[in-house]
């Protein structure tokens, strides 16, 4: 009889840890299958009417896939790529998903393709944007981690810019394209921040209403390390590009050291905003936050702040924190991933924990000697700051999570922020108050829900136990019209969840 007793308390307590906690309702999509085998998503985008096109790259292909507001799929075309044919940015209007790709047929030779997909037609068509030759087999386009800067499409959907680095042999040469949305006919092509010795990284792009471009960047003061002597080897600078001038402007950065910055237009102005360090680039004491006067094209203001204390906590738990936030310890190898704004001007800025190491493998059997190294990637940790329209910070949190793939996504429903993850099967709660986001070896995993209330309350919420079920990637999901939508893994068969 005990034992009896003791197997319907497993079984109604493993039962009850199946069972979604999550606030926002959860639904699945009927199954479809792939006619060609590819979980590489490179663009997802959901339209107004909920129709959602989704690009997903194979060894020679790039494939177009249209489906209804109900997922149910409407359209596949499968394009053929070349090798030298590379996927380098999107956008996404008026019900059309534009895929960029560089197409390198000589060393030297660069031509910029779109791709076209109509949500509505089905119709596909590609063009030419532009050609053009680069030195010393150089790239058209600087990247970073999940984060790309050279494209940026005007708020009223008219206008889409191109910023490309072009690096000559004895000449720094950076050139912005604009060209009409509607029509991709070129408006004006403007060359920048040219010069012989000094070289600018590019940061971040924005147009607005009227075609003006605005190119944030680093301009090195001598060669192209971070720092000498101590200090900053460099400036940030806010590039006004029109038709027929550039207006630099020097950002001030006093004694700090700031890896890179974003913009964020707010109420009709521009905030750059990034994170700062004391120490060098590849750290954080805290957020940053430069408003800029768009009409007199100067800085408004300068905020920096340190990170509170409670991320701190989260990441420490609260014996550890209270030392490292008194000597206020940086953080350090974070990449912003999402800049997200709410209904009232605020802006989140949610950046994750990146890095490599390398792992020794020995060549297998008894008689084998010696081995080769692999590198292992770690996304770690997420850092997450609240900005106020006023450009404060308001709060900040963190989660302590161990992943060694992209792992989550973020969106903001009813001005609640949501981070979509993967863990172990159950969360673990440690004395120190910390809660690890991790999984183990031999453990099954779960997705989770992690909501942060308007003040930065936090609750962490399971969605569903992937065993027995399927197993979404919330990084490659896309938000729109209070709907977050994701993919199943599968070589041919998958399905969508619904996030609402």
């Amino acid at each position: 009889m005990k034992k009896l007793f003791i197997i319907c308390v497993w079984m109604i307590s493993n039962f009850a840890t199946t069972q979604s906690t999550t606030n926002l309702k959860v639904s699945e999509s009927a199954e479809y299958e792939d006619k060609v085998k590819s979980d590489e998503v490179i663009a997802i985008y959901t339209s107004d009417s909920g129709k959602t096109a989704i690009v997903r790259s194979s060894k020679r292909n790039f494939l177009f896939d249209v489906f209804d507001s109900k997922l149910k799929k409407t359209a596949s075309k499968v394009v053929k790529s070349d090798r030298k044919e590379k996927h380098v940015g999107d956008l996404f209007y008026n019900n059309q998903l534009k895929l960029f790709t560089v197409f390198a047929p000589k060393k030297d030779e660069r031509i910029l393709y779109c791709h076209s997909l109509d949500l509505d037609s089905k119709a596909y068509n590609k063009t030419v944007i532009f050609k053009t030759n680069v030195e010393n087999k150089q790239s058209l386009f600087g990247s970073r981690k999940n984060h790309n800067t050279s494209f940026s499409l005007s708020p009223n959907g008219n206008y889409f810019a191109i910023a490309t680095d072009n690096i000559r042999k004895n000449k720094n040469s950076y050139t912005v394209r604009v060209f009409d949305a509607k029509t991709e006919k070129l408006i004006f092509k403007k060359a920048y921040q040219e010069g012989v010795k000094r070289i600018f990284e590019h940061n971040d792009l924005y147009v607005d209403n009227e075609a003006n471009v605005y190119s944030l960047g680093k301009l090195f003061i001598k060669g192209r390390g971070e720092k000498k002597a101590g200090q900053a080897n460099y400036q940030f600078l806010l590039n006004k590009i029109t038709k027929t001038k550039n207006t630099p402007l020097k950002l001030n950065l006093k004694k700090t050291h700031i890896k890179s910055l974003s913009i964020s237009h707010i109420n009709n102005e521009l905030h750059l905003i990034g994170f700062y360090s004391e120490v060098n680039v590849g750290r954080i004491k805290g957020g940053c936050n430069f408003l800029i006067d768009t009409d007199n094209f100067s800085v408004k203001t300068t905020k920096s702040q340190d990170l509170p204390k409670q991320v701190y906590e989260d990441l420490y738990g609260y014996r550890t924190a209270e030392r490292k936030n008194k000597k206020k310890k940086e953080l350090f190898n974070f990449d912003i991933d999402y800049v997200l704004k709410n209904s009232n001007g605020d802006t989140y800025l949610i950046a994750e924990e990146f890095y490599i190491t390398q792992h020794y493998v020995h060549s297998a059997g008894p008689m084998m000697a010696g081995g080769y190294t692999q590198p292992v990637y770690h996304y770690d940790d997420i850092l997450i700051l609240k900005f106020n329209s006023d450009g404060e910070l308001a709060w900040g949190r963190s989660v302590f999570k161990r992943s060694n793939t992209p792992s989550y996504n973020a969106f903001l429903k009813e001005d609640k922020l949501h981070v979509i993850l993967n863990s172990g099967k159950n969360l673990t709660k440690k004395n120190d108050g910390r809660t690890k986001v991790s999984k183990g070896w031999f453990e099954s995993s779960s997705l989770y829900d992690i909501e942060y209330a308007v003040n930065g309350d936090v609750s962490y919420n399971k969605i569903q136990n992937n065993k027995g079920n399927g197993y979404y990637h919330p990084y490659y999901g896309t938000y729109k019209s209070n709907k977050f939508i994701m993919m199943s893994s599968g070589r041919r068969k998958k399905t969508f969840m619904i996030l609402e």
